[in-house]
């Protein structure tokens, strides 16, 4: 899969996901489209191993090198945002889906990105 159209089915597969119900509020503060030019970013900053996904949805610097910290701290932010909207559309906690979230993100996960366990260990996937 080329990387255009790996980024196009992730940023599909997770405005579907996250923004069901939610569309009007979080396309008004722009959120959708800072999320989907982001993402072509991100996915180089995983593939150079420097972030990886934590395990409640959030973005992480893997080792001692940092690159694009404002990207990584705006990603955050705007997934912080959307879980609390996830969350109240669905009576739960953002918590409880950032860890959902997360769960997905390992599974879709390319080879070689770096992923947190559990216990917060980092791994590589295989």
């Amino acid at each position: 899969m080329t990387v255009n159209r790996f980024v196009s089915a992730a940023v599909a597969f997770f405005l579907v996901f996250v923004f069901f119900g939610q569309q009007e509020v979080l396309a008004q503060e722009g959120i959708k489209e800072r999320m989907r030019e982001r993402l072509p970013e991100i996915l180089q900053l995983k593939a150079q191993g420097i972030i990886g996904e934590t395990n409640d949805g959030f973005l992480a610097f893997v080792g001692e090198k940092r690159a694009k910290e404002d990207l990584v701290q705006a990603e955050n932010l705007d997934r912080r945002r959307v879980y609390a909207a996830i969350a109240q559309q669905q009576g739960t906690t953002a918590e409880f889906v950032g860890k959902r979230r997360a769960q997905q993100l390992a599974a879709q996960a390319k080879p070689g990105f770096w992923l947190q366990d559990e216990s917060g260990s980092w791994y590589q996937k295989k």
